[in-house]
C-alpha cells in the first residue's frame, strides 16, 4: 500500500466513524426531486439516509445549502418521503474504496457489484474528485498507442496520455468504434464509463468486450439513462479515479466516457434546480465548467507513473458540431475524431471523417514517412469526396485533373485504410505499413 494510499484509508476511517455518529436533520420541503432539511454539518457530495414511510431508506446527496438548511437530491424517483423524516449521514462521499479487486468487474456510481458475483476485495482507497497533479511535472507526450483500429493507428495515431473526443450524431457506430478499441488496445488497463446508456446497451456492451483475454484488464462503471443525475455525475466521477489509481500504480491506461454529454446533460439537471440561469442552449455555467475539470483529470501522470489514455464521446444533437458541449470539449481536449453518417449510409465502418478529425499530438510522436503518407492520404480522400456527386453522376472524365485521377484510382484501397471489421484487429506496425505501401505505389 503507497503512503498516499494510507493517508487516505485513515482519512476515510475517520470518516465513518463520524458519519456514524447522530448527526441529523428531518426534512422541511420535498418536491418529488429536492429536499430541503434542517442543517447539520455536511459538505456538498455527503450522502445521506432518509427514512421513507414504507419503513426502508432512501438515498440522497447533498449539492446545496439555503438559509442554512441543506439541500439534497434524491437518487430515485417515486420516493415515498414525507415531510419530518428523519435524514442522517451514511458518507461523506468523498473517498471510494479500490484495489485490484475491481478489474473484471461491472459497478455502479456508489461502488455496488452489477455482475452478480461476491464483493470485490479492496484495500485501498482513493478521492472522487481525483488527486491534483503539478502540470509542469507531468511527463510529455512522446509514445504511441496501439488502439487496435487501422484507421486511427495510422492516420490519427494516438499518444499515450492524449485525450480525444469522438464526436457524431445518433447512429453512426460510436459504441461499435469504443467495443473495438476496448478489446484490441495494448493498454496494461481498460476503464469504461457507460454513462447515460440506454439498459440494453449497458448488456451488449459487457457480454462483447468481457472476454477470456479482456476482462482481466477490464472494469466497467455504469449508470443508466434512467437513473439520477447525480448517480450519473458520480458514475463519470468514479470512472475516472479508478483510472487515476492505476496511473498512480504505474500502469498505461486507456479510460474510454461513453458519453460526456450525457455528463454534462445530468449536471444540467442539477444546475437548473438549484436556480443556475441557463446561458448557451439551455445549459448553466457549471456545465462549461463540468467538462475540464473531468476531462484535466486523465492524461500523463508524473515521473514513475503512468497514463491515462481518454476517448470521450461527444453527441452532436441534429449532427450539430457546433453544440455548446461539443465546442467546449473540443477546445480542451487533444484532438477529435469525428464519425460521418454519409460514410455510414456508405457502408464505411468505422465511419471516421478523415478530413475533419485531426490528433494534436500526432506529428510529434510519428515518423516523417508516415507524417507525410497520412498528409497525402487526407488530400485524396477530400478530393475524391468533394467530386463525388460530379463522378456517380457521370460527369467525370479522366486526364482533366491528377490528384482527382489518383483519388479515383485509389478509392478503393483508400478504403481499406478506413473500413475494418467489426472482429478483426489492426496492429500500430500493420496500420502503418498499409497506409505507407499505397503512397509508395502512386
Amino acid at each position: 500500500m503507497t503512503a498516499l494510499s494510507k493517508k487516505l484509508a485513515t482519512v476515510i476511517s475517520a470518516t465513518q466513524q463520524r458519519t456514524r455518529s447522530t448527526i441529523s436533520g428531518r426534512v422541511s420541503r420535498f418536491d418529488g426531486i429536492m429536499i430541503e432539511c434542517s442543517g447539520f454539518p455536511a459538505t456538498i457530495g455527503t450522502l445521506c439516509e432518509i427514512q421513507a414511510q414504507d419503513g426502508g431508506t432512501i438515498i440522497a446527496e447533498i449539492i446545496g445549502f439555503q438559509n442554512s438548511n441543506n439541500l439534497l437530491c434524491v437518487h430515485e424517483t417515486g420516493a415515498r418521503i414525507a415531510v419530518g423524516a428523519r435524514v442522517s449521514v451514511k458518507d461523506d462521499g468523498h473517498l471510494m474504496a479500490i484495489g485490484d479487486g475491481v478489474l473484471g468487474r461491472v459497478f455502479d456510481a456508489l461502488g455496488n457489484c452489477l455482475d452478480d458475483k461476491p464483493e470485490a476485495v479492496l484495500n485501498e482507497s482513493w478521492p472522487m474528485e481525483g488527486v491534483k497533479l503539478n502540470p509542469l511535472a507531468r511527463k510529455p507526450v512522446n509514445t504511441h498507442l496501439d488502439v487496435g483500429v487501422r484507421v486511427i493507428n495510422s492516420l490519427l495515431t494516438v499518444g499515450q496520455g492524449q485525450r480525444l473526443g469522438i464526436i457524431a450524431g445518433s447512429g453512426v457506430g460510436k459504441s461499435v468504434l469504443l467495443s473495438m478499441m476496448t478489446r484490441y488496445t495494448e493498454a496494461d488497463v481498460v476503464v469504461v464509463g457507460l454513462i447515460g446508456e440506454r439498459g440494453r446497451e449497458v448488456g451488449d456492451f459487457v457480454n462483447t468486450v468481457f472476454s477470456a483475454e479482456t476482462k482481466d484488464r477490464t472494469v466497467v462503471v455504469a449508470e443508466p439513462a434512467d437513473r439520477s443525475p447525480l448517480l450519473r455525475i458520480r458514475a463519470a466521477n468514479r470512472a475516472t479515479a479508478i483510472a487515476e489509481y492505476f496511473r498512480a500504480k504505474g500502469k498505461n491506461v486507456l479510460l474510454i466516457m461513453d458519453s460526456l454529454t450525457r455528463v454534462a446533460h445530468a449536471r444540467r439537471e442539477i444546475g437548473l434546480a438549484l436556480g443556475e440561469q441557463p446561458t448557451s442552449k439551455g445549459y448553466p455555467p457549471s456545465v462549461i465548467s463540468l467538462i475540464p475539470n473531468l476531462i484535466e483529470r486523465s492524461g500523463t501522470g508524473l515521473p514513475g507513473q503512468g497514463s491515462i489514455t481518454s476517448f470521450y464521446t461527444v453527441l452532436a444533437d441534429g449532427d450539430d458540431t457546433n453544440d455548446p458541449v461539443v465546442d467546449t470539449a473540443r477546445a480542451i481536449l487533444d484532438g477529435h475524431i469525428l464519425l460521418s453518417r454519409e460514410q455510414t449510409q456508405m457502408g464505411i465502418y468505422p465511419a471516421v471523417d478523415v478530413p475533419a478529425s485531426v490528433s494534436r499530438v500526432m506529428n510529434e510522436i510519428v515518423s516523417d514517412e508516415q507524417k507525410q503518407a497520412a498528409t497525402f492520404f487526407r488530400r485524396l480522400v477530400s478530393i475524391y469526396l468533394e467530386n463525388r456527386d460530379l463522378i456517380m453522376m457521370g460527369g467525370y472524365s479522366a486526364g482533366q485533373d491528377h490528384d482527382l485521377d489518383m483519388a479515383v484510382q485509389l478509392w478503393p484501397q483508400l478504403m481499406n485504410i478506413i473500413s475494418q471489421p467489426y472482429d478483426q484487429k489492426a496492429g500500430f506496425d500493420e496500420s502503418v505499413a498499409a497506409l505507407t505501401a499505397i503512397m509508395k505505389s502512386v
